[in-house]
């Protein structure tokens, strides 16, 4: 997969933050760390809490019809590529 670049501005106190979770291992760079926080706010905002059923098949088929609700089946693909 092609990734796109950004460039970004974050405060002194983020980037020791994202510093800190690359030191312990957490993710391996900072643009891991961003993009685990930018995938975490999409899933967050677009399907909401995996709520804890104790039947994870159950809920993901019942995320995966809400999605495609909201997408199409390329946009599907996208977000099943992240």
């Amino acid at each position: 997969m092609v990734m796109q670049t950004l460039q970004i501005r974050l405060s002194k106190g983020l980037v020791d933050f994202l510093d800190g979770l690359v030191k312990r291992g957490i993710y391996n760079s900072r643009s891991d760390a961003v993009r685990g926080a930018v995938r975490k706010s999409f899933w967050d905002n677009q399907v909401g809490t995996i709520h804890n059923t104790g039947n994870s098949v159950t809920e993901i088929r019942r995320i995966r019809k809400e999605l495609s609700k909201k997408f199409t089946s390329a946009d599907l693909e996208e977000i099943n590529s992240l």
